[in-house]
């Protein structure tokens, strides 16, 4: 079906990340590619004149550590044939990027019940989907 399957696993959503990655298991072509992707937020980013925070570079270093062992071991207990990319930067516009570098045939992303902050920002789910070169799968 699939020759070439993105799947963004947040580390605080790891059994949703588990649930799409067994849908992509089962959509991908024989020989197909999945790429199990983390992004670490770019939390400076979010500092819009309202307050400044510095971050020191460790704790980034230590959260693409964390996610590196984390994807390593999800793919070892699944058997994925495919890589994992640990990326910095905002969620939606670095899967969107990623899709577009890669040419994915699609993005399967776990999506959760909307809090009230994403009635203001939007879910990454609901900008991925408005903007994903590819097919996007989103699973509730």
């Amino acid at each position: 079906m699939y020759k070439k399957i993105i799947v963004p696993i947040a580390m605080d959503q790891l059994e949703h990340g588990e649930t799409v990655l067994g849908i992509a298991e089962k959509l991908i072509d024989e020989g197909g590619e999945i790429i199990l992707l983390n992004v670490v937020e770019d939390l400076n980013a979010y500092a819009q004149g309202y307050m400044i925070v510095d971050f020191p570079l460790e704790m980034v270093e230590e959260s693409r550590k964390h996610a590196l062992k984390t994807l390593e071991a999800l793919k070892a207990k699944h058997g994925i044939n495919g890589r994992i990319e640990i990326r910095t930067g905002g969620a939606a516009g670095t899967i969107n990027a990623l899709a577009k570098e890669e040419n994915a045939d699609l993005v399967i992303i776990a999506s959760h019940r909307p809090g009230l902050i994403d009635y203001f920002i939007g879910s990454t789910a609901s900008r991925v989907v408005s903007h994903c070169p590819c097919a996007v799968l989103v699973d509730r």
